[in-house]
């Protein structure tokens, strides 16, 4: 799947749910911008990702 779908899935199930638990916020048009930002790793392995994922968690 692209990521610019997924980036779309993820904007609009986050804005159902604030929507739902902030009504104050049905007022806005809009919850997120038309830009967003990707990166690849690159040559990092998916264990060094997976452990940088996890220490966020924590932040």
């Amino acid at each position: 799947m692209p990521v610019h779908r997924i980036v779309k899935r993820l904007e609009g199930r986050s804005s159902n749910i604030l929507r739902k638990e902030f009504p104050e916020l049905l007022k806005l048009p809009s919850l997120w911008t038309h830009s967003y930002y990707v990166s690849t790793v690159g040559a990092v392995s998916k264990e060094t990702v997976e452990k940088y994922i996890e220490a966020q968690k924590g932040v």
